[in-house]
């Protein structure tokens, strides 16, 4: 295989995507919607060898499709567990995805999978940890790694560096490609306080292959990662700022739960197309924490909350 970061440069721009739901296949199989390329679960299919399986090879025949992974547990301190790396390579084999994805994150320690993407302490110990898995699982897979930024509650007062310098020197140290999540970053900045603006102009565009954009919940004062709405102004006016700033990366809508029908789905992912054209208008970008508690507003407009004590934790 070529150089990984080779590789990345050469990745297609493949447009604006959708999440590939079981709700939708009738749909995608019969009618061939106009939508520029499909992202699929990778645990969804490449344990099945039956009706999943047949759909995802023949929506590959007729569109790109990209491969995210929610199990990859790439900050675990378990081994990797390189038979669940055997079965995501022979999917990929067969349905040749345009890249795989998966997240900054562990899933579970000791042999337990918590089914949740859990945060880690950004540390110069958990990059050297994590790059080196990272590189492996390359090698094994024989493509470059997308790794996401994932939506976070808490933060290690142990961490000695940022996000987006995290990702950076990882992107750097392996080759790795880069997807960023725009509504992740606005959850969480939210929930501990920081400047999503000053968050994407740290973040290592250059390395961005493909974006994320969601709906979440808003509790008050703080913000649940829901991808089960429409997505908020707030964070379709980060998407402008994030669509200039990767020089247009491939984008994709996803919503995972209250699954509305195809076109309803497809018409919130058109949406994006006024912020591609940077046209928008800043008097409709309502901050999402209005009406709730104490916050602090940036340049931009947004509502940073102070803060809270739960959201740091203390060690151990």
């Amino acid at each position: 295989m070529a150089a990984a970061s080779d590789v990345i440069a050469d990745l297609p721009r493949l447009g604006l995507g959708l999440g590939l739901r079981n709700l939708h296949f009738e749909e995608i199989l019969s009618s061939r919607p106009a939508v520029d390329w499909f992202e699929a679960i990778s645990e969804n299919f490449m344990d099945s060898g039956g009706r999943p399986r047949a759909v995802i090879r023949a929506i590959a025949e007729r569109y790109p499709v990209a491969l995210h992974g929610v199990s990859l547990s790439i900050g675990s301190t378990d081994p990797l567990d390189r038979d669940y790396l055997a079965r995501l390579k022979r999917l990929a084999d067969e349905i040749r995805p345009a890249w795989i994805s998966d997240h900054l994150c562990w899933t579970g320690v000791g042999g337990l999978n918590s089914h949740d993407l859990l945060p880690m302490p950004l540390t110069a110990e958990s990059l050297t940890h994590v790059a080196g898995r990272v590189c492996q699982v390359q090698d094994i897979l024989e493509r470059p790694l997308i790794l996401e930024n994932p939506s976070s509650y808490v933060r290690f007062v142990q961490s000695t560096m940022e996000e987006p310098e995290f990702l950076r020197r990882l992107a750097e140290a392996t080759g790795c490609g880069l997807l960023l999540d725009v509504n992740n970053v606005f959850v969480s900045c939210f929930n501990s306080g920081a400047d999503p603006v000053a968050y994407l102009e740290a973040f290592p565009c250059e390395r961005v292959v493909q974006m994320h954009l969601a709906g979440h919940q808003q509790h008050g004062g703080h913000i649940i990662d829901t991808h089960d709405r429409p997505v908020r102004p707030e964070v379709w006016e980060l998407f402008r700022l994030a669509w200039a700033r990767t020089g247009g990366a491939s984008t994709l809508l996803e919503w995972d739960g209250d699954i509305p029908g195809f076109a309803d789905c497809h018409a919130e992912l058109l949406k994006a197309k006024p912020y591609m054209d940077g046209r928008f208008d800043p008097e409709s970008v309502q901050p999402t924490g209005s009406g709730g508690g104490a916050g602090v507003s940036n340049p931009v407009g947004f509502l940073v909350p102070r803060v809270m004590d739960s959201a740091v934790l203390e060690p151990a």
